[in-house]
């Protein structure tokens, strides 16, 4: 695969679609099948409440990669990322219930870099508080 955006046709300010991702129990589970991560914060409801958490809370990884689909979706190639990288500053609580929670992601690209890179900075946020933070990719154009 290849990039399907030209680093010519994009300016600073340039907004990506935005998008916004569902995540249930269910999306938790699969998840840590998955990845491996099998730590009761994730699924057991009276655990993590006895830690000192409000509920059960997504994988910091999971927003993470479901952050960067904003980016992969509008260039049209995973492999276009360079880097990638995050701060996580509030965790994705995710209630019992058929909802679940919400991530919505923005995005807007903040620099022309060279080699027909640019950097990539996104917004996540859930319940209306921004999970991650210095969220910023640098993504290869064609």
């Amino acid at each position: 695969m290849t990039a399907k955006i030209a680093y010519d046709d994009i300016e600073v300010g340039t907004e990506l679609p935005a998008q916004t991702f569902p995540v249930t129990r269910a999306t938790l589970v699969q998840y840590a099948g998955a990845s491996g991560d099998f730590n009761p914060i994730h699924w057991n409801e009276k655990f993590a409440k006895e830690v000192g958490l409000p509920d059960v809370i997504a994988h910091g990884m999971f927003t993470m990669a479901e952050a960067i689909r904003v980016v992969t979706d509008w260039v049209g190639d995973p492999g276009a990322v360079v880097e990638y990288g995050v701060r996580f500053t509030r965790p994705v609580v995710v209630p019992n219930d058929d909802q679940g929670a919400t991530v919505e992601v923005g995005a807007k690209v903040t620099a022309k870099l060279d080699h027909n890179t640019v950097r990539v900075d996104l917004t996540a946020t859930s319940a209306g508080q921004k999970v991650l933070g210095m969220s910023r990719a640098v993504v290869r154009l064609a």
